[in-house]
């Protein structure tokens, strides 16, 4: 079965160190979802500084994890440097958001958290 995140560079930083690496698939379960609901909160309220803020900050570990966002996170990055409706960036925010949720899952279950 297919993995919404890769764990090969979390293997590479730790080392193999399965212990750091489950500190650290907590860490993201800690900081992530919280995170996730305020950059949808900020596109909802139209807080474009805010949701830039949530959006760059996910983005390192979103890499770390192998999670392919980049393109959904920019999105919402540019989108808050711009002028354009929120609407433009509600397709790229529903991807983001169900793609986590599934890596959240299977963070859960694969280091029994």
């Amino acid at each position: 079965m297919s993995k919404n995140y890769s764990i090969d560079s979390l293997k590479e930083i730790a080392g193999g160190d399965t212990e750091f690496m489950t500190v650290v698939a907590q860490t993201f379960l800690d900081e992530i979802p919280p995170d996730l609901a305020s950059m949808e909160e900020a596109v909802a309220n139209d807080n474009r500084e805010l949701a830039y803020q949530f959006a760059h900050k996910m983005k390192p570990n979103l890499e770390m994890f192998g999670i392919e966002l980049q393109k959904e996170i920019s999105s919402i990055e540019s989108w808050s440097k711009s002028s354009k409706s929120k609407e433009v960036v509600l397709e790229q925010l529903e991807k983001i958001v169900a793609i986590l949720k599934l890596v959240f899952a299977e963070l859960k279950s694969d280091f029994k958290l």
